[in-house]
């Protein structure tokens, strides 16, 4: 209890421990978890996604500093492609960020995906309820972006940005793919590059035929420039203005509720399956089993169906 004490009372040091030590999954993560959850629900989750070389890392350095001018404590987790040798992230986003390094009311932590196939890591959603319980008001989410499986940023955001760029070639590809349908506010960045038309049409154009829109918020399409500072304000306010919007028609507590009860059940999937796995390997000589189905004398279907029958029977009965 002595380090989420410390953790409510804004200890820097012992914030990147306990990320450290979810990350890592180390024993005890759960119960660490379990203190904390009591201080969390307070921040606002903004997701930053879309394609490799978007500026999703500028952007998101410039949503740090327009969240200091508003004096708010903020939080990044910079989801990184894993270094295949450590096994750790890859730091260029913590370079790109350098300048608040020296900031006590921005915490950056870049992440490793290890592996994942979205380009979230597993460990993120932990991650934000420890920067929460640290004191962040705003938590900002960057991702790999890697396309597609970037949907899963969906689960973890209360404000997804959608970033684009206006030379993009592949534009009606991209706008056809699953990302654009989590976007809640689209960014078309690199506004210096000209030639936004092409690309704001097609989006709205896609926007005039979703019939996605609840509440009335139809995702706004806005233009920004890191360079030039252009829209970045103006982002920056739309961003307030989507969680004060679907705050006031019960759209975020919905989705807020869903995300427990999805969360709730990953849990149980999680633990049953390493419980199943230790009665089984218990219970099985698996190096005998493994031999029996390398030999084609056995086969998993039907070692699977035998222990599910097993389980099943242990728990509601033969007669169910």
């Amino acid at each position: 209890m002595l380090e989420v004490s410390k953790l409510i009372q804004g200890d820097k040091r012992t914030a990147a421990k306990i990320i450290t030590l979810i990350e890592n999954d180390e024993p005890g993560k759960h119960e660490l978890l379990s203190q904390i959850y009591p201080y969390t629900g307070r921040a606002h989750v903004i997701g930053v996604t879309g394609a490799p070389g978007a500026g999703k890392s500028s952007l998101t350095d410039e949503l740090i500093k327009q969240a200091r001018k508003n004096n708010l404590k903020v939080g990044v987790i910079a989801v990184d492609p894993t270094s295949p040798i450590s096994g750790g992230a890859l730091l260029g986003d913590r370079i790109r960020m350098q300048e608040h390094a020296l900031d006590k009311n921005v915490f950056i932590r870049s992440m490793g995906t290890r592996g994942c196939l979205g380009g979230l890591a597993r460990a993120t959603k932990d991650v934000i309820k420890v920067l929460d319980a640290y004191g962040c008001q705003v938590v900002l989410i960057e991702t790999v972006g890697v396309g597609q499986s970037e949907l899963d940023i969906m689960h973890y955001a209360d404000t997804t940005l959608v970033v684009l760029t206006p030379e993009a070639g592949d534009h009606i590809q991209t706008i056809k793919a699953g990302i654009m349908e989590i976007a809640d506010i689209f960014v078309v960045n690199k506004a210096d590059l000209g030639n936004t038309k092409k690309m704001i049409t097609d989006i709205e154009q896609m926007l005039d035929m979703s019939p996605r829109f609840k509440n009335g918020w139809r995702p706004p399409v806005l233009i920004t420039s890191t360079l030039t500072q252009e829209g970045i304000a103006e982002l920056w306010s739309t961003i307030g203005h989507h969680l004060a919007s679907t705050s006031a028609s019960g759209e975020h507590q919905e989705v807020v509720r869903k995300r427990l009860a999805m969360e709730v059940m990953e849990m149980v999937e999680e633990n049953l399956r390493n419980a199943l796995w230790n009665y089984f390997t218990v219970k099985n000589n698996l190096t005998e089993l493994i031999d029996q189905l390398a030999d084609r004398h056995t086969d998993p279907y039907s070692e699977a169906q035998k222990f599910v029958r097993e389980i099943s029977d242990k728990i509601f009965g033969k007669e169910h």
